[in-house]
């Protein structure tokens, strides 16, 4: 029996999460949709219920996300007025982002989210932290490597 191509398509990690990032945002988008959030959007909410208020620089940090990417999804945001952007009282060259009364309010119809996707996936809390577990590996390896530098 010959030795597998190493070079196959479906023997490529990169193919294979392509393929699944695709697959799962889809899952995510009619989820969203009802919310108005898109799904990078919904990612900067998700930072702002972990911890508010957070600096512009550490919301970028904490979604490996530069400033030309972040600043238009909080514009959009704070246009839908689920956020705000001022500078620090602490620190004036700082940019902090507050959620807004109906930012807050929308997380209670995003804690439907999680449950909804892997119903979705028909993969169980379990599985879904495994592979949190082993994503969470393969991109501290990647920015280790240089990524994103």
């Amino acid at each position: 029996m010959p030795a597998p191509d190493p070079l196959a398509l479906d023997r490529q990690v990169c193919f294979a999460l392509a393929v699944t990032n695709r697959a799962v945002l889809a899952v995510y988008r009619p989820l969203l949709e009802p919310m108005g959030l898109t799904h990078p959007q919904y990612l900067v909410m998700l930072a702002l219920w972990e911890q508010e208020p957070r600096s512009v620089r550490n919301i970028g940090e904490a979604l490996q996300l530069d400033s030309p990417t972040l600043s238009p999804l909080l514009k959009r945001l704070e246009a839908a007025g689920l956020l705000t952007r001022a500078r620090s009282q602490h620190a004036e060259r700082q940019l902090e982002v507050h959620l807004t009364s109906e930012g807050r309010a929308l997380r209670a119809e995003a804690e439907k989210i999680p449950p909804a996707v892997m119903s979705s996936l028909g993969v169980t809390e379990e599985q879904i932290t495994e592979l949190h577990d082993v994503l969470t590996r393969i991109n501290a390896a990647a920015l280790n490597a240089g990524a994103l530098s």
